[in-house]
């Protein structure tokens, strides 16, 4: 896709810009609108500046990716309500050791959660616990918060379903649910321990020393969950499956349950310039890849970027081999959701915890961008960098 024309390249631009100063800081004096309604004007403002087309913006919308979203929110909404988060919420603080054992605890629950439930929903309902807990213990919230959004954006790299930018490359790149877990799970767990390892050398003075222990927990699983994902193992449609899963749970209960920066052409030439050096049969190459991902992702979203790149790194990848070509997706799918920690910005996680933090009531705590981005950059190169050895 060539650069478009200049007025479309600058006004896609202003609209863009708009939406990150109201993602970044929602409470500005000038249009305190927040974050969705700042989402949805930076959107609206594409299609009137004619970067978009009302036809085009329609068209976007990905309906597999928003049914595996509303199947998975569904079926974390029941339980929630079977107090299975209530259960993790507790063994954040069953005989604590100390802060560095909790912090362990957030980035490991945090982790496992996101990549069976998604990071976003495990952001929504484990930002409150996570508050509640450091107050208890009269510790900084920071570390903490940082923790549950890095980690759930970590975690959530290792499963198709557990963020949509996944669920994207494995439908277009038809890897099972189980070969893609296979696939990233090495430099998953690796990244989580990496991160948490940067986590408590950054905040060493925050967090009072304390011995380790091992993580010794035990999950409570429930039919219906189980049964969604022994399906997904077993290769079936992964937005029907999720689907399936919360129609069950909503009739067994009888209730009701409660990007467009790619139109200017800036991405598409950026990947231009940089494919001939992004080879995946070198070691250079991957890197080159890595932070092209790395910077697309930030500025155009990852799933955008996921949405843009897919189908270019594949095809370039089985230049080579049909191996390069599996191992390109699953790169894309780790850098692109890893790249989610580098600013406050670079994932739904991450905002959700800072908008779950600043409102919850009686323990409400600002994580600021600069606080978030002074964690993020080294965190996301080591993790992401580390990770990149791992995948096979």
């Amino acid at each position: 896709m060539a650069l478009a024309s200049t007025p479309k390249v600058v006004l896609g631009s202003i609209a863009f810009a708009i939406f990150w100063v109201l993602a970044v800081f929602p409470s500005v004096p000038f249009l305190p609108v927040g974050r969705t309604a700042g989402s949805l004007l930076g959107a609206m403002l594409m299609v009137i500046f004619r970067v978009l087309t009302p036809e085009q913006a329609y068209a976007s919308i990905d309906l597999q990716i928003l049914g595996l979203l509303f199947g998975t929110m569904v079926v974390s909404i029941y339980l929630e309500r079977a107090d299975l988060f209530q259960h993790l919420g507790k063994l954040l603080s069953w005989r604590s050791k100390g802060a560095k054992d909790l912090l362990s605890r957030v980035c490991l629950i945090s982790a496992i959660s996101s990549a069976l439930f998604t990071n976003d929903t495990s952001c929504v309902v484990l930002t409150e616990f996570v508050l509640k807990i450091a107050r208890q213990h009269n510790l900084p919230p920071r570390p903490f918060l940082l923790a549950l959004a890095s980690s759930a954006n970590i975690g959530s790299s290792a499963t198709p379903i557990g963020n949509p930018q996944n669920l994207v490359i494995a439908i277009q790149s038809k890897i099972s649910f189980g070969n893609f877990l296979l696939g990233l799970f090495p430099a998953m767990l690796v990244g989580v321990v990496v991160n948490a390892v940067i986590l408590l050398g950054m905040y060493w003075r925050e967090t009072p020393s304390a011995k380790w222990k091992r993580l010794v927990w035990k999950s409570c699983v429930y039919l219906v969950t189980v049964g969604m994902l022994i399906s997904l193992l077993m290769g079936l449609n992964m937005s029907w499956t999720a689907i399936t899963a919360a129609l069950a749970l909503v009739v067994l209960d009888f209730k009701d349950a409660g990007a467009c920066l790619e139109k200017t052409g800036i991405p598409s030439t950026l990947w231009n310039l940089m494919e001939p050096y992004s080879k995946i049969d070198r070691p250079s190459g991957i890197a080159v890849l890595a932070i092209v991902i790395l910077v697309l992702s930030n500025l155009a979203s990852n799933v955008p970027t996921v949405l843009l790149l897919g189908g270019r790194v594949a095809a370039s990848a089985a230049a080579i081999s049909s191996a390069e070509e599996k191992k390109s997706w699953l790169i894309l799918a780790w850098v692109s959701t890893v790249a989610g920690n580098l600013s406050l910005l670079g994932s739904a996680a991450n905002l959700i915890v800072c908008e779950q933090a600043r409102r919850a009531p009686g323990l409400g705590y600002t994580l600021s961008f600069w606080g978030h981005l002074k964690f993020g950059v080294p965190s996301t190169i080591i993790v992401t960098a580390i990770g990149l050895t791992l995948i096979r």
